[in-house]
Formats: structure tokens, sequence, C-alpha cells
């Protein structure tokens, strides 16, 4: 079965910034987003039916450590899995559960 993945407003302008810093982190989305569509549990579960995933940016040689995280929520029902939100690990450390709840309160 091969899920849908959406991506919140939130989601697409975190990432437009997070491209013009990292090129290479547009074709690493990209190539998330085809392993998603098998498999929708990837990374590590945070509660929520949510999935913070590590994702290493080649640009910034870091590994993934030091890359992006990405958060997304899974609805099994549908068949659908949202991109959240997506962030530097160094810029940021963690998402807490209240900014979870409220990214998906997004979901349309």
């Amino acid at each position: 079965m091969s899920f849908n993945v959406k991506s919140l407003t939130i989601f697409e302008r975190q990432a437009r910034r997070l491209i013009k810093k990292f090129p290479s982190l547009k074709k690493e989305i990209q190539t998330l987003i085809k392993e998603l569509k098998k498999e929708p549990k990837n990374g590590t579960s945070i509660g929520h039916n949510c999935y913070k995933i590590r994702l290493a940016i080649a640009s910034k040689r870091k590994g993934k450590s030091g890359g992006a995280r990405i958060i997304t929520h899974v609805i099994f029902k549908h068949d659908t899995v949202y991109l959240l939100s997506i962030y530097d690990k160094s810029e940021i450390e963690n998402l807490s559960d209240k900014e979870i709840l409220e990214l998906i309160k997004h979901i349309p």
C-alpha cells in the first residue's frame, strides 16, 4: 500500500528557508518523501501518531546528529503522512508536546 505525503504551509516555509542555506536538502527531502510513501512510520515515535526523522544534510557535512529534524504525522485511516515541521538541529534542540499539538491542529 502506498501512502500520500502532504505538507503543511508551515513546513514548506521552513523548508524553503533551510534549502537556501543548504541546497542539497531539496534532494534529500524528495528522497525522504519516496521512503515515507512506502514506510510511513519512518523515524522515532514521539506520540500523537507523530514521528521525528533525523535527516543528514550533505551540504552541511555533519551527519544525522547535526542535520535536520522532520516531524511527521500519520493518519492511517486516510493513508496519509503529513510533513508538519522541519528544523536544523543546531538551531532548535527539540519541539515541545505543546508545539507538536499546535502543528497537528493545522492539518486540514
